[in-house]
């Protein structure tokens, strides 16, 4: 009976010892699959983060190329958002599964987000590069149609020039004579009572027609002008200028001879003079004569 007995102990023993065994042995093996499974959820925390990371830097870059500022906060607010949400996976446990799950879950939205600003970047993108294409097509026509206007208005301007000049009257055979107040030639100025101005205006088809006034100017040794009233003054140039004498005529294109008279009322110096001729605002001929003591 007591032999029984003590088989009876050493397989309770036995039994007791496997049982202890076996419970250190499973115990073991799961704290080996929670290392393990720590492990896991730190290199899946990892890897969301460098993803978070990842996609944080692609909102800053893109933010970097948009010039519209509506899209631009637009894309700040995300970028603020995956930064937050960055924050907050960094303080996770990495074993807090369902907020590991639920952030990655976001991550993939936002992604679609950036899917969608990237197109709408890449859209205005497309357009402002038209759009300064375009611009630089329209600046570039302007250019060359300026460069049309100047020219012809260069031309124009040339060839109105050259109408102008072409349209300017021209004195021709000029002459003067010193004459007696009896009407003979006057040898001595002592005796000149009158000056006559002999000369022709030229043919001239280009030059307008009608009535027209030439005027006179007696310039004398010392550089002055012969007047007989001060008010005798003519537009010559943007400014007025005295005149000695002045002559309607009527101007048909053709050549007409005129003569001026200029009575002397004063003393003059013996000397070189020069006389003046001026119609429509131009200077239309010009000569010396001397007058002799």
């Amino acid at each position: 009976m007591q032999k029984r007995n003590i088989v009876f102990l050493i397989i309770v023993i036995v039994l007791l010892v496997g049982t202890l065994v076996y419970l250190g042995l499973s115990l073991r093996s799961k704290d080996v699959a929670i290392r393990e499974m720590t492990q896991e959820f730190e290199l899946q925390k990892e890897a969301l983060t460098d993803e978070y990371s990842q996609l944080s830097l692609q909102y800053e870059g893109y933010g970097l190329r948009i010039g519209n500022d509506s899209l631009a906060t637009l894309l700040d607010n995300e970028r603020y958002k995956v930064q937050r949400l960055l924050d907050e996976l960094k303080v996770t446990k990495a074993t807090n599964a369902k907020r590991i799950s639920e952030l990655r879950k976001e991550l993939e939205t936002l992604r679609g987000i950036i899917k969608t600003y990237v197109a709408q970047i890449d859209s205005l993108s497309r357009l402002n590069t038209a759009l300064r294409k375009e611009n630089q097509e329209v600046t570039q026509r302007y250019h060359q149609e300026r460069e049309q206007v100047l020219s012809l208005s260069e031309e124009k301007k040339v060839l109105t020039e050259k109408v102008t000049l072409a349209s300017i009257l021209e004195a021709r055979n000029i002459t003067v004579e010193a004459l007696t107040d009896r009407g003979r030639k006057a040898t001595r100025i002592s005796k000149t009572a009158q000056l006559k101005f002999n000369f022709v205006v030229s043919k001239n088809i280009s030059a307008p027609r009608g009535e027209k006034y030439v005027y006179l100017r007696i310039v004398q040794p010392d550089e002055t002008v012969l007047v007989k009233r001060n008010d005798n003054v003519f537009l010559f140039e943007e400014r007025y200028i005295g005149y000695s004498a002045r002559r309607p005529i009527e101007y048909e294109g053709e050549d007409i001879a005129v003569s001026i008279y200029w009575d002397v009322e004063e003393y003059l110096h013996p000397g070189n003079y020069r006389v003046e001729l001026f119609a429509d605002g131009y200077l239309i001929g010009s000569a010396t004569f001397a007058l002799k003591d």
